[in-house]
């Protein structure tokens, strides 16, 4: 039994206290062992040697093994829809709850985007470098950051509690979030039993800044396809036809373009908003962070972060064309967009894609055969913010951070929480993180803010303390 254990019932300053102590002796190792995980290039998109993504899950497991408090420690895999391919590697880890007390399951991912190009970093991207008070390399910020924060976490809680505690505890990391979770439903129905809990951390998310906690209550969901166009049976000579035969590429840009309206709003009539309350961000905010160049001006209409938490957004994220280098004067027979849609909490994303079918239909000119495919779906989600849970991480993030918490949403999506809503529904979710404004998550010179982080971990163990202390 460590020094510092409590063998007593301790009131709740003395707990918070020893919680605080335990966190920042904690933090020389917590650092050690995310650099050790940065080391590891766990990319786990296709193009990408699959081997480091088992070599990290392994090591995560080592992580968790090394605790000495779970029954038992392993690294799965789950078969992707209904075939025989199988996702990346996850790690589960399980123990059961003792005399009536709740459980908890802790979820964050191990698996990274792709670094981009080297010459892009101030430092190699799999090579962990402190600056200053942040810690530079993909994958440290997201989300093996994340990870840490659950194993420093628990490391302060057992160390403060003992290791004979009754909350049923549960771990879930897994290896394809970057990749798009392709196996994630099937590998939570596959280990339902092992991952049943009362209440689902998931640290995947980010801070109002370095020095305000933030809950993110809100995501938008998505729908992606590929939108093809054809308009001729071949390519013809524009010089001789150009004038009386339409082209694909005047056709994907017409319908590209009805997407919006004027002031850069979308215009797809049946994709619906949410009526939210925002935080103060001014446009001298979004400038900075988003990288708006000087004349560019914001679009859309409503508060700034009502347009990013809780209305539509689309975006063509890629086009097949003709490239300028390669254009001849020819009338394209066929053309094609790769097109991201957002959509808000409250509509499906069945109801968003039909609603797009729909507009899609009645903006097509000229007769064009059109065509969508490579669907991506994914549900938004809503938190529903009068749990206990939600008080309870509320409190610790207020005696962790020494403010309370805001209340944010997420622009981008995360959709497999709306399997765990559908897995799990009786389980209250909570989306946390260890981000913040300047982590640049999937960019050039990720990185963690090293307070950030141990503040995160202190409210992840206060939440176990307190859950652990729950009649």
């Amino acid at each position: 039994m460590s020094s510092s254990e409590i063998t007593a019932a301790p009131d709740d300053a003395s707990l918070v206290d020893a919680l605080r102590s335990s966190v920042r002796d904690g933090m020389p190792a917590a650092i050690a062992d995310l650099s050790r995980l940065v080391r590891i290039p766990s990319v786990s998109w296709p193009a990408f040697d699959p081997r480091h993504v088992d070599e990290s899950a392994d090591a995560v497991a080592a992580l968790l093994e090394g605790l000495g408090v779970f029954e038992s420690v392993q690294v799965a895999r789950a078969p992707i829809g209904d075939g025989e391919a199988s996702g990346k590697p996850a790690v589960l880890a399980r123990r059961a709850a003792k005399n009536g007390k709740p459980t908890i399951l802790l979820y964050a991912h191990h698996d990274v985007q792709p670094p981009g190009q080297d010459e892009d970093w101030e430092s190699p991207p799999f090579e962990p470098t402190l600056r200053g008070e942040r810690l530079f390399g993909r994958g440290a910020a997201d989300d093996k950051a994340g990870v840490m924060a659950h194993v420093g976490a628990i490391r302060a809680f057992v160390e403060t509690v003992g290791a004979d505690f009754d909350l049923g505890l549960a771990v879930f990391i897994e290896g394809e979030e970057e990749s798009g979770s392709l196996s994630f439903r099937n590998f939570i129905q596959q280990h339902r039993a092992e991952l049943e809990a009362d209440a689902i951390v998931v640290a995947d998310s980010d801070n109002w800044d370095v020095d305000t906690p933030a809950l993110t209550v809100a995501l938008r969901g998505n729908v992606a396809f590929v939108l093809e166009v054809r308009t001729l049976a071949h390519a013809s000579h524009s010089g001789m036809f150009g004038g009386a035969v339409p082209d694909a590429m005047m056709a994907l840009v017409r319908i590209l373009a009805s997407f919006h309206g004027a002031d850069g709003a979308v215009a797809v009539e049946g994709l619906t908003s949410q009526d939210m309350q925002t935080p103060e961000y001014p446009e001298s905010q979004l400038r900075e962070e988003a990288g708006l160049l000087e004349g560019v001006t914001p679009i859309g209409s409503g508060s700034i972060l009502s347009r990013l938490w809780a209305q539509p957004a689309v975006t063509v994220t890629g086009v097949d064309a003709p490239s300028v280098a390669n254009a001849s004067n020819t009338l394209s027979p066929m053309a094609r967009a790769r097109v991201s849609v957002r959509i808000a909490p409250g509509q499906t994303a069945d109801s968003a894609l039909e609603a797009i079918r729909q507009h899609i239909d009645a903006a097509t000119p000229f007769g064009a055969q059109v065509s969508l495919s490579g669907f991506e779906l994914g549900d938004p989600f809503l938190v529903d913010t009068s749990g206990w849970a939600v008080a309870e991480a509320r409190r610790a993030m207020t005696d962790a951070w020494g403010v309370e918490s805001v209340e944010t949403g997420i622009g981008g999506s995360i959709p497999f929480i709306a399997d765990l809503v559908e897995v799990f529904p009786s389980a209250q979710i909570l989306v946390t993180g260890v981000e913040d404004p300047e982590s640049k998550a999937h960019s050039p010179n990720e990185s963690l803010h090293l307070g950030v982080f141990q503040k995160a971990i202190l409210t992840e163990a206060l939440l176990l303390a307190r859950m652990n202390a729950r009649d």
